[in-house]
């Protein structure tokens, strides 16, 4: 197996020719060769080289792509998306997914391309309750899912990382050592996963102890705790008061303009029947244990800080009792931003929402049961549990040794979602067992680092010249 001599942009090599995965007939290539095939890797693109970072000089103006970003949104939200991105260059890192991506395409990279999450960043991993009702945490946000260069997601990884230190007023040093920890753990942890059995990385998940262990601190294992204890609460059941009223003793949600606001009958109607339709995606004994409640009202609900202004609603259902209420998110699912640096303008996935479904499945070790997707007219989503213990380390709240112990967490478990499709053994040749990637990727995240609150401070200062409405964030 040989990497492809086409090449996709400076010092990029095209994608590897695989395919050991696509029958059970067809022996795939050793773990030892894949290893080589990787190590070899380091002379055409060399590990030294990711750490340079230099705007090209023609690099388009980031407040015109954060502009044409809100193409399609709805446009009374705009403000409030623009409000949240210019709070802090972290949360402007949030929501830039795509500026990133074009960013990424012109740097040098192997050409392995195994499922990536296409927005890996400090913000993206979480807590949530595996089938099981146990308390797991992993990546948790997979609107950009796609096969591409799992180099993408370390360099959005790292850059969070040392970004959320500054903004914390941590000193450049310690950010580095955070971006350290967290290129060490995805080395260390892919090298592992490389020499286990493809079965046994399935089943590689990360638990509130396994969190505990890692952390070095007990100011770090104690804020573990409460985030865990937070998210146990988020269920729909508590959720309940939260959320809804009665209305001449009729159950409803309730208005909280403009991030939560009522549709009108025609609206909610197409949703309801859209919901009909998502059952069908899912496995019958779920679909079977859905079909036993009904929608009570549904309304629009703003979420996350990238999301802002595409559709999203949050479903209230009934079972047989007025205590049994599940709450289900319909989020639209529009093309990932990786997807046209990696083949183009024609789409590979005829429908978005199927899309993050899946590759979030290939990504996380567990997933929401009631996962699916449907679709309103022109509009495609993906529909999940609203409330199902999700939760999230407040990176503002920790200290820099609890950052480098977080940064450590989420290395592991980005080299735990990359090595579940392919691609680990030549991963794990190429960035090797010395610290060689840690510092390069430490130097090209904290210059990267200057380029988002530049890129920050534009935006910012367009909105104070009026180009781009802006609400305080709520």
């Amino acid at each position: 197996m040989e990497p492809s001599s086409r090449n996709d942009g400076p010092g990029v090599l095209g994608s590897l020719a695989d395919e050991g995965f696509t029958s059970l007939r067809r022996a795939a290539a050793p773990r030892a060769e894949r290893y080589g095939i990787g190590r070899s890797l380091r002379e055409r693109s060399p590990r030294s080289d990711v750490a340079h970072w230099r705007a090209p000089d023609r690099r388009p103006d980031p407040v015109r792509l954060v502009a044409a970003s809100h193409e399609g949104r709805v446009e009374r939200l705009v403000p409030v998306r623009v409000g949240r991105m210019i709070a802090s260059p972290y949360t402007f890192l949030r929501g830039t997914a795509g500026l990133m991506a074009d960013d990424f395409a012109g740097l040098p990279s192997t050409g392995i391309t195994p499922v990536i999450c296409g927005d890996a960043h400090l913000g993206n991993f979480g807590f949530y309750a595996s089938p099981e009702r146990e308390l797991v945490f992993d990546l948790n946000d997979f609107d950009e899912a796609h096969p591409g260069p799992w180099e993408w997601d370390l360099r959005r990884l790292t850059v969070s990382v040392h970004v959320a230190g500054r903004v914390s007023g941590f000193r450049e040093n310690s950010c580095s050592d955070a971006v350290r920890h967290c290129v060490e753990a995805y080395r260390e942890h892919i090298a592992h996963l490389a020499e286990e059995p493809l079965l046994a990385r399935s089943f590689d998940r990360m638990d509130v102890n396994g969190m505990r262990s890692v952390a070095s601190k007990a100011s770090f294992r104690d804020e573990i705790e409460r985030a865990a204890r937070r998210a146990r609460r988020r269920t729909s059941d508590r959720a309940l008061p939260r959320f809804t009223e009665r209305n001449d003793g009729a159950l409803r949600l309730v208005e909280e303009p403009p991030l939560i606001t009522r549709l009108p009958d025609d609206e909610r109607e197409q949703l309801a029947e859209a919901l009909d339709g998502y059952l069908s995606t899912l496995r019958p004994h779920w679909a079977r244990i859905l079909g036993g409640y009904r929608i009570v009202d549904i309304a629009h609900k703003v979420v996350g800080v990238g999301s802002v202004g595409l559709r999203a609603y949050v479903a209230l259902c009934e079972g047989s009792d007025p205590d049994d209420v599940l709450f289900l998110q319909l989020k639209q699912a529009r093309r990932s931003v990786v997807a046209r640096h990696q083949h183009g303008a024609l789409a590979w996935h005829r429908h978005q929402g199927q899309r993050v479904v899946e590759y979030q499945q290939v990504l996380q070790t567990v997933s929401d049961p009631l996962l699916g997707w449907t679709t309103v007219g022109r509009h495609q989503y993906y529909v999940r549990q609203f409330r199902d213990m999700k939760g999230a380390i407040v990176v503002e709240d920790v200290n820099a040794e609890s950052l480098a112990d977080y940064a450590r967490i989420c290395g592991y478990l980005l080299a735990k979602s990359h090595a579940r499709t392919s691609g680990a053994s030549m991963i794990s040749g190429y960035v090797g067992s010395g610290d060689k990637l840690d510092e390069s990727l430490a130097r090209f995240a904290r210059a990267y680092a200057d380029q988002v609150e530049s890129d920050h401070a534009a935006l910012v200062a367009a909105v104070r010249r009026g180009e781009l409405p802006a609400e305080p964030a709520h």
